[in-house]
């Protein structure tokens, strides 16, 4: 099994026919997604490199079957592309637009709320990986190899960086999905790991989180109460400053809350084991496994 994405996945690029969009839809279709469409307003009829563009999220889901869809459109129309996408059925959202004003993210979140069966990932995130099987979004899947490690990031670079570590170390992945690092994501910690929780292939969830918010100690609460798995988790930004943003819209520290050193405390008192470093999560990870 795997979530998010996977052998079952329909792919249908938002913004397909500019730079960004062909790069990587070529590139996920590639490692061997099946990308089935593709969504450009005003250049329904065309094709990029045999893969049929049509003017609408609804003629694309009718005419090719698409039932996961990839945003890759500039930010003022990421939103309206996004509730397009979710009116014409499509249950899996992957948002990698950055940029997004808040108030538009926003508006999706509670639309999507009143939906309820939509899987929305990101903004500003890379997207979700299941080697072997799918990769929707700019994750450099080459990283990564299939096994029974998940993974669940805010941040797309340590979600490489832990993931290479891990292979390193002769372990692969079921999952890896980038939640993103903007003030409204459209999925949280918490939506992850509960489908990680209910993954066979999943033994092991590393969860990496950044300062700002309070999502890693709602996942704290909610892996206490309701996951069986070990879960290690690192936090980055043990050293930033207070006040200042540390490169996500949603990674400020306000006083005392939201800083590495809380929500690490936090964690470890629900019996998460938190690394310093990612070299040091993977190493936790790996004598988890061992044993």
């Amino acid at each position: 099994m795997s979530i998010v994405v996977g052998n079952e996945t329909k792919l249908c690029v938002s913004g397909i026919t500019g730079r960004e969009g062909t790069f990587h839809a070529m590139n996920n279709r590639r490692y061997g997604t099946d990308v089935v469409s593709g969504v450009t307003p005003g250049k329904g009829g065309q094709d990029v490199e045999g893969v049929p563009v049509f003017n609408t999220f609804h003629d694309a889901v009718q005419k090719s079957g698409a039932n996961t869809a990839m945003i890759f459109v500039p930010p003022r129309f990421a939103a309206d592309s996004i509730l397009e996408a979710a009116d014409a059925q499509i249950k899996t959202i992957i948002t990698i637009t950055e940029g997004i004003p808040a108030h538009d993210e926003l508006r999706v979140y509670a639309h999507l709320q009143t939906i309820g069966d939509i899987t929305h990932i990101g903004p500003n995130c890379p997207g979700a990986l299941s080697p072997g099987k799918a990769n929707v979004g700019i994750i450099p899947a080459a990283f990564f190899k299939e096994g029974n490690v998940g993974v669940v990031s805010r941040s797309g670079t340590l979600t490489y960086q832990i993931g290479n570590e891990l292979a390193q170390r002769g372990f692969g992945n079921s999952s890896i999905v980038g939640i993103g690092g903007d003030p409204v994501p459209g999925s949280s910690f918490i939506d992850i790991i509960a489908l990680f929780e209910a993954d066979p292939e999943t033994e092991l969830i590393v969860m990496s989180g950044e300062i700002g918010g309070s999502a890693e100690e709602e996942a704290a609460e909610y892996i206490a109460d309701h996951v069986k798995k070990p879960v290690v988790a690192y936090i980055a930004g043990f050293t930033a400053p207070p006040g200042k943003t540390m490169g996500h819209a949603g990674a400020i520290v306000s006083g005392s809350k939201g800083t590495a050193a809380a929500k690490a405390e936090a964690l470890e008192a629900k019996g998460v084991k938190v690394g310093r470093t990612p070299t040091q999560v993977a190493e936790i990870a790996v004598e988890i496994l061992g044993a």
